[in-house]
């Protein structure tokens, strides 16, 4: 035999109630002897304790509440019945309304509700619905009798939650299903104690309804049907990548209760739960899914846990003090003046000092709490030995759960490198000694996050998630762009990391789209937006969103951006840009975002500021951290002056290959921009500071090359006229450079503290002489690459170059934000 509960939203309305029919119908055809447990209506419980408020408060919209449950059911009666039941139907509704009318009008007359007269109230929910669920179920060729459980299930008189006197309602269940040959239906969630008078079964009652019914009637199973696919992984309105989790064991269902799963109430299962009868949760309305099977022994599923749950809302409470180190019963006089006051504990931690205690409650019973230990130790507190109750309001509590947890080592360094890279800090840890559960307390804000974080680290580490929030689609941009729709299903193969673009914005739009902006089509999609560009407005909706594992582009050279970077790291984001601005600006802002990014366990990563793609400071890195001592850097660092001077030869003229590079796109819209040397300063700046000077850009110095005349020129046409008058000049300089066998360079240098930037030219020893094109290339002399230099070369400008080194960057984070998952997981067919 099988017990089928039907919770509230199954049997919701009359569309609802025909595919709980069908369910029914179809066990009936295959044989399958079965008990149906019903709840009330959806939201007709919620009324009916609205209603009884109303009408102790002597608030004559009772009545109206009243009202609104006929007009549900009758709608509902008229939906699925016949005509010619109909009538039988609303009249036993409208006699069960007028009782409840006459009890609530004795309420509104007393203004008093007492919680024997609320049972009583609340028991009209599942009398109202099983009776017409039974009509249904005949009327569809399924003989159904409705079973008002107050005759079966006897109780206390501890109303709101009795307790069953399992010897008498035993015994009851088994004469009454004893010869039975039609399909039961019985009312859920009430009972009868003494003098027949009506109880309920409290949190949980109609399931407790099924498992006593299973226990005494020793069933093969219970099926909970409700409106999802099982117990979910995690809170799917939360984490949408959440799904239903095959099998539980009764502790890890109980943990998942406990944390938030509201699916089931396993407290209200025990009686079925000590007689080892397995539970199933299943989908009303997807009957084909299988559901999560509940019973005695946990299943290893190859996860390291079952679930993660969480409670929204909790307060933590805190009792410190010097006397509370070595002083026995402390504990047991907090807890106990807790009791007392009937409030329940959610979650306890205790430092191993013995210096203070925390705990976790509900919202609601925070006042009454603080009171309660205030007036136990208030002895203490007067003489200092205790402090008062520290109260932290808004916290969240998110558990892992599983079984195998136990079994496994670094569960929990996992769970906190996951939370740590998000930036979610926590403010209390508990674990009990089965290792069962793992919970902590975060800020509450966070929890979302946390959720996300943590699902996918445990659950969906083979694909890997970050969310970009990229600033600027320019040419870099949209290279950018470009590069990573080109890419993504290599990644996903490849690396399971899957490049989630949020937020776009140009200088005139910007979009949000948590799901992500499709690529195909993203410059139409940003047009139409409706959004306008605003920096601010950007960067606050970024953090108020408040995903994991985001990470910010700057892809502009906007002065404007660099002012929010702290703001954006201090909210745990990672940044990756191209834009030099930042670190070649004030020295002390600069350490400042270092400092940021450290602080807040996010990556701050500029390699494009200097070569564009050219892993240029990432090997002054490994240089320095390394041990090795670098002596000295020199550097072509401008792809647009290599271009210049590398095509400046015999028979050519300087203005004529400046103006050729403006022309090719490699100059920016003023060459003089180039020219005077300022971009590459920046470059040479950042350098010096990376390998550990405290320098300003005011301390680099540069050699002008151009004359007065071409940089006081009032626009690029006079500009040009102007270095036509200088070519004399440079051709002397390039001629004398040839004389000598040597070639001109614009070299950037940095040795003994000291950086310059200037016009010098080398001879063939030198590694800069050979170059080509608008190649750039560095050269490292350091203590171990002294005699013969470490030298980098390469593309030094492009789109295409700037782009794809922004977009090493971001993979970088990903390994940065999922390392420590391959030291865990197991491996199967090459793939974690």
């Amino acid at each position: 035999m099988k017990i089928l509960k039907f919770g509230g939203t199954s049997v919701g309305s009359s569309d609802s109630i025909k595919e709980v029919a069908k369910i029914i119908a179809d066990y009936h055809r295959k044989g399958i002897d079965m008990v149906v447990v019903c709840s009330a209506l959806s939201g007709t419980t919620n009324k009916l304790v609205e209603a009884g408020k109303k009408a102790a408060a002597n608030d004559e919209s009772y009545l109206e509440i009243v009202k609104s449950i006929e007009v549900n059911h009758t709608g509902v009666i008229r939906d699925l019945l016949e005509t010619k039941s109909q009538s039988k139907a609303l009249t036993h509704l409208k006699l069960l309304l007028n009782d409840l009318e006459d009890l609530l009008h004795g309420a509104y007359l007393l203004k008093e509700l007492s919680v024997r007269t609320l049972d009583l109230v609340l028991s009209f929910g599942e009398r109202l619905s099983a009776p017409i669920i039974t009509d249904f179920l005949n009327q569809e060729s399924v003989p159904s009798k409705c079973v008002d459980a107050r005759k079966l299930i006897r109780t206390n008189n501890d109303f709101g939650r009795a307790r069953v006197n399992f010897n008498i309602t035993n015994q009851a269940i088994q004469d009454h299903f004893g010869n039975q040959d039609t399909v039961q239906i019985v009312t859920g969630f009430i009972s009868s104690g003494d003098n027949d008078e009506t109880t309920t079964l409290g949190r949980g009652g109609s399931d407790y309804t099924a498992a006593i019914l299973a226990a005494a009637l020793n069933a093969s199973e219970i099926e909970i049907w409700t409106d999802v696919d099982g117990v979910m992984t995690a809170d799917p309105r939360k984490v949408k990548s959440a799904y239903s989790i095959a099998k539980l064991s009764y502790q890890e269902a109980m943990e998942m209760s406990h944390f938030g799963a509201k699916v089931i109430y396993p407290p209200s299962l025990q009686p079925a739960f000590g007689k080892n009868i397995p539970l199933k949760i299943r989908n009303t309305f997807n009957t084909s899914f299988d559901g999560t099977l509940v019973h005695h022994d946990s299943v290893p599923n190859g996860q390291l846990i079952k679930g993660i749950s969480s409670i929204q809302h909790v307060t933590l409470v805190s009792l410190t003090g010097s006397g509370m180190v070595g002083v026995p019963g402390v504990s047991s006089r907090l807890f106990g003046a807790l009791a007392k006051n009937s409030i329940n504990v959610i979650l306890i931690t205790q430092a191993s000092s013995e210096h203070s205690i925390s705990f976790a409650i509900d919202p609601g019973d925070v006042k009454q709490a603080k009171n309660a230990i205030i007036d136990e130790f208030q002895f203490e507190i007067s003489r200092g030995r205790i402090d008062e109750p520290i109260v932290e309001m808004e916290k969240s509590i998110l558990a892992i759960i599983g079984e195998n947890m136990r079994h496994t080592p670094g569960i929990s360094a996992k769970l906190f490198n996951a939370l740590g890279k998000n930036g979610v800090n926590i403010s209390a840890i508990a674990q009990g000694s089965s290792e069962i559960n793992l919970s902590a307390v975060i800020d509450g804000k966070n929890l979302s996050k946390a959720l996300n974080a943590v699902h996918q680290a445990f659950f969906v580490s083979d694909t890997k998630t970050l969310n970009i929030f990229q600033v600027g689609v320019g040419l870099i941009g949209r290279t950018l762009l470009k590069q990573i729709k080109d890419q993504t299903k290599f990644l996903l193969n490849e690396r399971s990391l899957e490049i989630n673009i949020v937020a776009l914005s140009n200088t005139r739009k910007m979009l949000f789209s948590e799901d992500g902006i499709e690529l195909k089509d993203w410059k139409n999609t940003l047009d139409e937006s409706s959004t306008k560009a605003n920096l601010k407005e950007f960067v606050d909706e970024m953090i108020k969103m408040n995903l994991p594992n985001s990470v910010f582009i700057d892809n502009t050279s906007n002065p404007e951006i660099i002012e929010y970077y702290d703001q954006i790291l201090s909210s745990s984001i990672s940044i990756v840009t191209p834009n030099k601005l930042a670190n070649s600006g004030a020295y002390d802002n600069y350490q400042k975002l270092k400092r940021a990014a450290f602080k807040h366990g996010v990556k701050f990563l500029y390699e494009t500021n200097v070569g564009a793609g050219l892993p240029v400071i990432t090997t002054l890195s490994d240089l320095k951290y390394s041990g090795d001592e670098i002596l000295k850097i020199e550097g072509i660092l401008s792809g647009t002056l290599s271009y210049i001077f590398n095509s400046f030869k015999t028979g050519t003229k300087f203005s004529d290959i400046v103006l050729q590079a403006k022309e090719k796109g490699f100059t920016e819209p003023d060459p003089r921009d180039d020219l005077n040397g300022m971009d590459v300063a920046r470059k040479i700046l950042i350098l010096a500071r990376e390998k550990g000077h405290s320098l300003e850009l005011s301390d680099v110095a540069i050699e002008n090359i151009l004359p007065k005349s071409c940089l006081e020129a009032a626009s690029i046409d006079e500009f040009f006229e102007k270095l036509k008058e200088a070519d004399d000049d440079f051709e002397k300089l390039r001629h004398k450079a040839e004389s000598n066998g040597k070639v001109l360079r614009f070299i950037a240098s940095l040795e003994n503290g000291k950086a310059s930037v200037k016009l010098e030219a080398v001879d063939a020893e030198h590694p800069f002489y050979s170059l080509s094109g608008s190649d750039n290339i560095i050269s490292f002399t350091t203590h171990r690459y002294h005699d013969r230099p470490l030298v980098i070369k390469g593309p030094g400008a492009g789109a295409e170059v700037t782009a794809a080194g922004v977009f090493a960057e971001i993979i970088s984070i990903s390994n940065y934000l999922y390392q420590g998952i391959k030291n865990i997981l197991p491996q199967q067919n090459g793939k974690y």
